[in-house]
C-alpha cells in the first residue's frame, strides 16, 4: 500500500496508486516513486514530474520542475486532470 501526502503533511487514507492515465501521445509517465511520476516527451526528455496528492475533495495532480541547484521540487501548478498538469509541463 502507498499513502498520499496530504497538503498539509498528514498522511491520507492508503491507497494502492497506478499511474495516472493521459492521452496518448505527446508523453509518458514513468514511476519516480510512491505517488511520482517523471514526464518524458516523444524526444525522450524529463519535462518534469507529475505527484498525486490528495485533497478532501479527491485527488489532485501536481507538476513540479526539479531544481538541480537545490534538489528540490518546484511547483509548476496542481489540477484536478493529469492531463491537465502534464501540459503545464510543456511550458
Amino acid at each position: 500500500m502507498i499513502t498520499a501526502e496530504h497538503p498539509t503533511g498528514t498522511p491520507a487514507l492508503a491507497l494502492p496508486w497506478t499511474a495516472p492515465a493521459i492521452r496518448p501521445g505527446r508523453e509518458t509517465l514513468q514511476r519516480a516513486g510512491d505517488q511520482l511520476w517523471r514526464v518524458i516527451d516523444e524526444r525522450g526528455a524529463i519535462r518534469g514530474h507529475l505527484r498525486i496528492v490528495a485533497d478532501p475533495l479527491g485527488v489532485r495532480y501536481r507538476a513540479e520542475r526539479l531544481n538541480t541547484a537545490t534538489g528540490t521540487f518546484r511547483l509548476v501548478g496542481e489540477f484536478w486532470a493529469a492531463d491537465d498538469a502534464v501540459a503545464a509541463l510543456r511550458f
